[in-house]
């Protein structure tokens, strides 16, 4: 096959995935187009899809149906679908929708090669084609969950946790800084179990502080580490770290100890406060991003005014929220009524986000005339657009940067910005 197109649905965990895959295809000799190129006709396209919730699952089924049209008009040769739908629904999916001309699940890049008549290149498998800015890239350290949260259908998709081993992680790590990467993003269903299956065990600090070593990793982020046995000396290690970045992802998701005992997230409020506030004793300027459910059944307007309050006392600087959706075969699907109307979920979910944009514009004013080590991401006409160490990419802050001197930068630079003002979700400022 000449050309192929891979279209990623989902999350970052996913773009690793179709970025192995790329880079398979590459090795052999295969033409990726990007996902906006359009020909007049494709040899292949595979779509890696994502079925965690309501809406993710339909995008991915409207994507997979916008294809099949292609294929009818001559334009496609043949379509493959893999990811998380089709490792969720792919009888289903196999007869509702025929006309693709294979499924796979979400662990089958060697059948997917095959399908190709590609072999694996196993002594490659840990190469990647970075289809982010050059400069950053995401790092999967883990696949699966242990964890039983019962709105969450992802361990049914992914199974139970398996973390990639550090010699594996250490070798994909320095390939991508070879390309040109300078900030590792850790990602994975739960950070902080990774390591507790391998034999002998591992863990996260050990992983953290080898990938400090790799030459031209300036910045790791870490994302998505569960409350419940949250490392009790990450925050140190944070601290200690340079490279670390005063960055952490922890999605609560509430603050009712009834709904999260509802939720079965094994954790309390007090137990978040106690997280948040090793983090700020030993890293003053952390950065909290984290994420809540609205709308989960049998939320009360008490349970939603607990987690107002515990949202405008924990003054996070990042907040992603959502209504919650109830997804078959999960635990809260099975045992609960989705008892609380669209349109109070919305409403709940519209207060929770106006009071987080207040606070988030608070924290930026007290930004400016601070001198800033930012990021260059990419250039919007005259101006630059980067981030700060504080800030993941596409979810979090950006700073529009000015440069009226015309000092020679780059995307990937990075550049000392004074900050001259602020938004509630973004900030800008000038070279200095």
């Amino acid at each position: 096959m000449k050309n192929v197109k891979i279209i990623t649905l989902g999350c970052y965990k996913n773009l690793v995935d179709s970025e192995r895959l790329m880079r398979q295809f590459q090795l052999q000799g295969v033409r990726l187009l990007p996902e906006d190129e359009q020909k007049e006709f494709i040899d292949l396209i595979a779509i890696n899809t994502c079925g965690f919730i309501h809406d993710a699952k339909e995008e991915s089924i409207n994507t997979i149906l916008s294809v099949v049209q292609e294929k009818t008009l001559g334009k496609v040769g043949k379509i493959l679908v893999f990811g998380c739908l089709s490792e969720r629904y792919r009888k289903e999916l196999e007869n509702e929708i025929p006309e693709v001309d294979a499924y796979f699940g979400k662990f089958d890049i060697e059948n997917i090669l095959k399908f190709v008549v590609k072999p694996v290149d196993y002594q490659t498998l840990h190469q990647r084609v970075v289809t982010t800015p050059a400069h950053y890239s995401y790092l999967k350290i883990s696949e699966g969950c242990n964890r039983k949260c019962a709105f969450c259908a992802i361990p049914k998709i992914t199974g139970k946790h398996q973390s990639n081993s550090i010699e594996q992680l250490i070798k994909e790590a320095t390939f991508l800084s070879k390309q040109g990467v300078k900030e590792l993003i850790l990602v994975a269903q739960d950070l902080n179990q990774y390591g507790s299956d391998l034999r002998p065990k591992e863990n996260l600090y050990t992983l953290i502080e080898k990938l400090s070593d790799i030459e031209g990793i300036e910045w790791i982020r870490l994302q998505y580490l569960y409350p419940k046995g949250f490392p009790a000396k990450l925050p140190l290690l944070i601290a200690r770290n340079k490279k670390v970045c005063h960055y952490v992802d922890i999605p609560f998701q509430h603050a009712s100890n009834r709904i999260l005992e509802r939720m079965n997230r094994q954790h309390t409020i007090e137990d978040n406060w106690r997280i948040i506030n090793s983090l700020r004793d030993a890293v003053p300027d952390i950065t909290l991003r984290t994420t809540m459910i609205v709308g989960f059944p049998g939320e009360t307007t008490r349970d939603f005014e607990v987690l107002m309050k515990f949202v405008e006392e924990a003054q996070f600087d990042r907040l992603g929220a959502f209504t919650y959706s109830h997804e078959e075969n999960t635990p809260a699907a099975k045992h609960f009524s989705d008892n609380i109307s669209k349109s109070n979920k919305q409403k709940r979910l519209d207060l929770l986000m106006q009071l987080q944009e207040s606070i988030s514009l608070t924290k930026n004013q007290q930004k400016i005339g601070t001198l800033q080590k930012v990021l260059i991401d990419r250039k919007e006409g005259d101006l630059w657009v980067g981030r700060t160490q504080y800030d993941s990419p596409e979810v979090d802050n950006e700073i529009t940067v000015y440069n009226p001197q015309n000092a020679a930068i780059k995307i990937g630079d990075f550049v000392q910005v004074r900050i001259s003002g602020a938004l509630p979700f973004d900030l800008e400022g000038e070279i200095v």
